[in-house]
């Protein structure tokens, strides 16, 4: 079974990533452009100096939700979730990243695990716990920690409702 981001879920994910047509640095993170995308559909990285139009952003963003959407899928396999809890974990998932072996992520830990909120959504998505995880990938501290928080409070919402 494929499943799809629902509408709430990428509205949720706009309404946190906002949309600059122009190239920006957010952060230490590679320039980003659009809806959060740091690379465009041929694989190639923003660069500084890059614009986009709206249509092009919205492309873009569809094609990166296509992205965790099939990350979201490998990782939750035949999981039982809701549209809702699905839309909310491709939001955190777009958000923070899969993981690697340098970064832990949604999907996996650097140690090579998966993480927690992976974990409790494969046993019983429907744990209270769940939300619990998500809330803590903030970063704390950070320029970014106030939004985070929002953020995570919307993914939490969606995902009970």
């Amino acid at each position: 079974m494929t499943r799809k981001t629902n509408n709430a879920g990428v509205e949720l994910i706009k309404e946190f990533e906002s949309c600059e047509l122009e190239a920006y640095k957010n952060g230490k993170d590679p320039w980003t452009i659009g809806w959060g995308a740091t690379y465009y559909a041929d694989g190639s990285r923003v660069q500084r100096g890059d614009t986009i139009t709206q249509q092009e952003a919205d492309i873009l963003l569809a094609m990166h939700i296509r992205d965790f959407e099939h990350m979201a899928n490998k990782a939750l396999g035949s999981t039982p979730v809701t549209d809702n809890q699905f839309a909310a974990f491709v939001s955190i998932l777009f958000n923070v990243g899969p993981g690697s072996s340098w970064k832990s992520g949604i999907v996996k830990l650097k140690n090579g695990k998966p993480s927690t909120l992976l974990a409790l959504m494969r046993a019983n998505p429907n744990d209270p716990l769940v939300g619990k995880e998500f809330v803590k990938w903030i970063s704390a501290g950070s320029i970014f920690e106030n939004g985070l928080r929002r953020r995570r409070g919307e993914e939490v919402k969606l995902y009970y409702s």
